[in-house]
C-alpha cells in the first residue's frame, strides 16, 4: 500500500510540473450537472480497483456581496484530492477484509460481513441468507429449523427474520438471486422505495411497513469459482439507494467474503462429518443395570479428537465403566479410538474384575499395533448391589465423587499413559460410594477447555460439582449438565482450543 501511494505521488508531481510548464490553468467548471462533462475538465484518471473516481462538487456559501469570480483550483490539487479519496477507500476496504479473514467460524464471519457491509452502503440493518450448493454425497450441515439455509440478522430479532421469511421466496431479491441458477455471477438488486413500488408482492410491502424499512439493497455472495453461496440484504429506514462508489466498494468486499465463506463452509462440513463418525463410534445407548443410573455427555472438538467413554454390563450384575483419550486429532485419532474402545470391551468381558489386567492388556496391544501413539484410560469395575468400585487409571484424570456429605476427587496413584513405558502397571483403588452419591468420570478436555492452568481447572471443576443444587443430585444427567455449564459458562463449543469433552456420570442407589 505504501509503495502504491509513493508511486502515485510521484506521478502526480510530474503531471503538475508538466501542466505548469504548458501554462495549464484553465478553470474547471464547478456547476456542471452530474454525469455530464464540464466545459474544461481535468484529465480523467482510470478507476483504481474498481472504485469510482468522481469527486463531488463543493457546496457554495451564500453571500450578500456581489459575486467575485473565484480562482479555480489547480488541476493537480483536484487530482491529489481524488487520489487521496481512492487511497482512503482502499485502506478502508483492506482493513474490513483483514477483519473478515481473521474470523474462524461461520457465525463470526457472517456477523462481521453484515456489520462491514452496512457501514459501506450506509444502512442500519440487514440479513444474510447462506445457501451453498448441496453436496450430493452428504447432507448439508447448514440445515436447521429455519429451513434449507442459514439466516443471520443485523439489528433484526429472530421474530423479525420470521416475518421476512413469510414473504414468498420468489418475491424477494435474495430469493431471485439464489434461484437464478448456479452458473455465472448474478448482479445486485436495489429497491429504492419498497412501500411505493406497486410491482412488488403485497406481502413484501406489508412486512417492510411492519418492520419499518423502506428500501433494500441486495448483493449476491458469488464468484465464478465458488458459485452462488447466498445473498446479503441491507435495509434502509427511508427510501434510498447506495451511490456508485458505495456499490463498487461493497462489491469488492463481497467477492473477498465469498471466497472466505467458501473455505469456512468446507471446514464446517468436515467438522460435521468428523463429529458424525465420532458419535457412531461411541455407545448408541447406555445399559440399564439395577442399582445404578447412568448419563453421558460428549462434545467433539473442531478437528475431532480421540476421547471416548463406555459402559457395558458384565456377568453377575457387574458394570464396566471406561473413559479414555487417544493422542492426535482427525480421522486417524478417531480410528485409533474405535480400535482401543473395542479392544477394551473384549478385555473387560474376559477379566473385568481386575482393572489393572484390563489396562495392561490394552497397553500391550497399543504398543504392538500402534507404537507411535499414546493414550490415557480409566477403567472401573462396579458392583452396584454392594456399591463397590475397583478402578485403575493410566495417566488419566481422577474421578470425582459428588454427594450430600462430600465432594472429593478419588485418590488414584500417579501413572504414565499407555504406550509411554516398556511395561505399564499401576495399583488399583477401591471406592465405596454412599447411597445417592454420583461418581463422575471425565477426560482432561473438560479441564483444558477452561484455558486455565491445570491446578486452577481442577479447582473450578470441584467448585462446580460442590455447587450442584440438592434438587438435581438425584439425576446424573442434570449433574453432568450443571458441571459442564458451570465449568464452561460460554458453552462447550466456543471455548478452549478444540479439545474433546467426555463426562460419564454413575449415580448409585
Amino acid at each position: 500500500m505504501l509503495d502504491i501511494t509513493l508511486r502515485v505521488r510521484v506521478d502526480v508531481d510530474a503531471l503538475i510540473a508538466a501542466q505548469n510548464d504548458m501554462g495549464v490553468c484553465d478553470a474547471i467548471e464547478r456547476n456542471a450537472p452530474a454525469g455530464k462533462p464540464a466545459a474544461m475538465s481535468a484529465p480523467h484518471l482510470p478507476k483504481v480497483a474498481g472504485i469510482d473516481s468522481t469527486v463531488p462538487a463543493p457546496a457554495h456559501t451564500p453571500s450578500t456581496l456581489p459575486p467575485v469570480p473565484a480562482a479555480p483550483p489547480a488541476a493537480g490539487a483536484v487530482l491529489q484530492d481524488r487520489l487521496a479519496g481512492w487511497v482512503s477507500d482502499l485502506t478502508t476496504l483492506h482493513e474490513l477484509t483483514e477483519r473478515l479473514i481473521r474470523t474462524g467460524t461461520l457465525d463470526d464471519a457472517l456477523e462481521e460481513l453484515l456489520g462491514a457491509g452496512a457501514a459501506l452502503v450506509g444502512a442500519r440493518r440487514g440479513l444474510v441468507v447462506l445457501e451453498p450448493p448441496r453436496d450430493a454425497a452428504r447432507d448439508s450441515p447448514l440445515e436447521d429449523d429455519r429451513g434449507p439455509g442459514l439466516a443471520k440478522g443485523l439489528g433484526l430479532t429472530r421474530s423479525d427474520l420470521g416475518h421476512i421469511e413469510t414473504v414468498p421466496r420468489g418475491a424477494t431479491a435474495y430469493g431471485r438471486i439464489l434461484d437464478s441458477g448456479r452458473s455465472g455471477v448474478p448482479g445486485p438488486i436495489a429497491h429504492p422505495d419498497l412501500l411505493g413500488d406497486d410491482s412488488l408482492h403485497p406481502l413484501h410491502r406489508e412486512v417492510a411497513a411492519r418492520l419499518g424499512y423502506s428500501a433494500s439493497y441486495t448483493v449476491p455472495l458469488a464468484t465464478e469459482d465458488a458459485g452462488t453461496l447466498g445473498a446479503a440484504v441491507w435495509l434502509y429506514d427511508e427510501p434510498a439507494t447506495p451511490v456508485e462508489r458505495q456499490c463498487h466498494l461493497v462489491g469488492l468486499y463481497m467477492r473477498s467474503a465469498t471466497e472466505h465463506l467458501g473455505r469456512l463452509i468446507e471446514l464446517e462440513q468436515a467438522r460435521a462429518t468428523v463429529a458424525t463418525v465420532a458419535e457412531e463410534l461411541l455407545p448408541s445407548r447406555l445399559p440399564r443395570v439395577p442399582g445404578v443410573h447412568l448419563a453421558a455427555r460428549h462434545h467433539s472438538g473442531p478437528r475431532g479428537g480421540g476421547d471416548w467413554y463406555d459402559a457395558l454390563p458384565l456377568p453377575e450384575g457387574a458394570l464396566g465403566l471406561a473413559v479414555g483419550s487417544v493422542s492426535g486429532r482427525g480421522p486417524s485419532a478417531l480410528a485409533a479410538m474405535g480400535r482401543l474402545r473395542a479392544s477394551l470391551r473384549a478385555y473387560a468381558v474376559m477379566e473385568g474384575e481386575d482393572p489393572v489386567a484390563v489396562l495392561s492388556d490394552l497397553e500391550l496391544l497399543l504398543r504392538l499395533t500402534e507404537p507411535a501413539r499414546t493414550a490415557t484410560a480409566l477403567f472401573a469395575y462396579a458392583e452396584p448391589a454392594e456399591r463397590k468400585i475397583v478402578l485403575a487409571g493410566a495417566g488419566h484424570t481422577p474421578p470425582l465423587v459428588i454427594g450430600d456429605q462430600r465432594t472429593q476427587f478419588v485418590e488414584t496413584s500417579l501413572s504414565a499413559p499407555l504406550g509411554m513405558l516398556a511395561c505399564w502397571e499401576a495399583p488399583s483403588v477401591e471406592l465405596r460410594p454412599q447411597p445417592g452419591e454420583t461418581v463422575l468420570l471425565y477426560t482432561d478436555g473438560l479441564l483444558r477447555r477452561t484455558g486455565d492452568p491445570m491446578d486452577r481447572a481442577f479447582t473450578r471443576l470441584h467448585s462446580a460439582a460442590a455447587g450442584v443444587p440438592r434438587a438435581l443430585r438425584g439425576d446424573p444427567a442434570a449433574i453432568a449438565d450443571h458441571v459442564l455449564r458451570t465449568v464452561l459458562p460460554e458453552g462447550p463449543d466456543v471455548t478452549g482450543d478444540g479439545e474433546d469433552i467426555v463426562l460419564l456420570a454413575a449415580r448409585f442407589d
